[in-house]
């Protein structure tokens, strides 16, 4: 296999995400915050500098792995269906949400990808770096709050009050659940 310059697997990458889901983990000698950030935000799952060790190599592989697999077999299947929850449709073919009502829901982008990692790992406890790790490709720092805040606005929208959410529940020192059965339609 011929190894490829920087901005070739970059390209790669980014073209590779648009037309398939694989999990991709660039591996090369750009260790670089920039070179970084831009490879995960181009469409790598991990971003593995040179040098580094096999078994950090296999670590990062297995965790990619885990992801891709948390819903992966089922991913061209869920956005071709509706996932129905508490009543609420999400349609992921068109990236909308629809209440109980039948009503579109005005939702941002990253409020629909949160909602749908929840939904799609129904009643399980997602920590927020995991919650990161899947939105946005880095974990959180000591002081990162963009997870709770995207939750707290997600449960205006969802009509399930904070203080005593049913729908998306807190899990004290562990993160949160969408604590609802999801069917798809």
């Amino acid at each position: 296999m011929r190894e490829l310059g920087p901005s070739t697997a970059v390209d790669f990458a980014r073209w590779l995400r648009s037309q398939c889901d694989v999990p991709i983990v660039i591996l090369t000698a750009m260790g670089e915050e920039t070179d970084r950030v831009i490879g995960l935000e181009l469409g790598a799952d991990d971003y593995v500098p040179k040098p580094f060790s096999p078994r950090e190599l296999l670590a990062r592989i297995r965790a990619v792995l885990r992801r891709a697999g948390d819903g992966g077999e089922h991913r061209a299947d869920a956005a071709a269906r509706s996932l129905r929850f508490a009543g609420w449709t999400l349609e992921p073919a068109r990236r909308r949400l629809l209440n109980p009502d039948g009503v579109e829901v005005a939702l941002t982008g990253g409020e629909y990808d949160l909602l749908l990692a929840l939904v799609e790992r129904a009643n399980r406890v997602l920590t927020r770096d995991m919650l990161l790790d899947l939105l946005r490709g880095r974990q959180a720092g000591p002081f990162d709050r963009a997870i709770d805040v995207a939750i707290s606005r997600l449960r205006r929208k969802l009509e399930d009050d904070g203080r005593n959410a049913q729908l998306i529940k807190t899990v004290r020192g562990g993160g949160y659940v969408l604590a609802a059965t999801v069917q798809r339609a």
